[in-house]
């Protein structure tokens, strides 16, 4: 529920100078799909980031309730994981970093309505400097490892549901996802590779003008 802004307002105010000095936050060319940069403190003992606090979050607006945390390893650069969603009433908001290497991570909005609909964004996501990416309920998700070995982990706001597991194709003819790497470089599983095209989706994600 939200806070009541009466006689919270003022706290709210310092979560978010609070947040903004300790994360660097971007807005997408995406409508709700938001990058993230937690500030590394550096001592002689290496670093320390805050990569996630669920008040500072809200109180910029990103209020989804986090329930599982997800993690993959790829052995090979050029692995495309995506395009992955859940479809409702199992939709997943997303939010994604990298433990090691690097990934070009990608949204697309399938939002029936959106004046983004079937438009995508693609971001750099580093181990080193710890970028996150903010992807809602209602987009796509893939990534694409840019180096061996590398570690990917991400936060959902509702748990796995098999039933309700889909996706799109990674070389979608229609999406156009300028990839960083060659297709006959692509490694995927057996079950992406069977993934369906996006002219054949009809979307149960709607636009609710944000």
């Amino acid at each position: 529920m939200p806070p009541d802004s009466d006689s919270l307002a003022p706290l709210d105010l310092q979560r978010v100078h609070t947040f903004i000095v300790l994360m660097d936050i971007r807005s997408l060319d995406l409508p709700g799909v938001v990058s993230l940069r937690p500030r590394q403190f550096l001592d002689a003992r290496g670093s320390f980031a805050e990569t996630y606090n669920e008040k500072s979050f809200c109180a910029v607006g990103i209020t989804a309730r986090f329930v599982q945390d997800n993690q993959s390893f790829s052995a090979k650069r050029g692995t495309i994981r995506g395009l992955h969603f859940q479809l409702p009433p199992a939709a997943q908001t997303k939010l994604v970093r990298v433990l090691q290497g690097s990934v070009y991570d990608v949204a697309v909005d399938l939002r029936a309505g959106s004046p983004a609909y079937g438009r995508w964004v693609g971001e750099t996501l580093t181990a080193a400097g710890g970028e996150q990416m903010f992807v809602p309920r209602g987009f796509a998700h893939a990534f694409c490892t840019l180096e061996a070995n590398t570690v990917v982990a991400y936060k959902v706001d509702d748990f796995y549901a098999p039933a309700s597991d889909s996706g799109l194709i990674w070389n979608d003819p229609t999406l156009a996802i300028t990839w960083p790497v060659a297709a006959d470089e692509v490694v995927l599983s057996d079950k992406d590779l069977r993934l369906g095209r996006f002219a054949d989706f009809v979307s149960p994600f709607k636009y609710e003008g944000n």
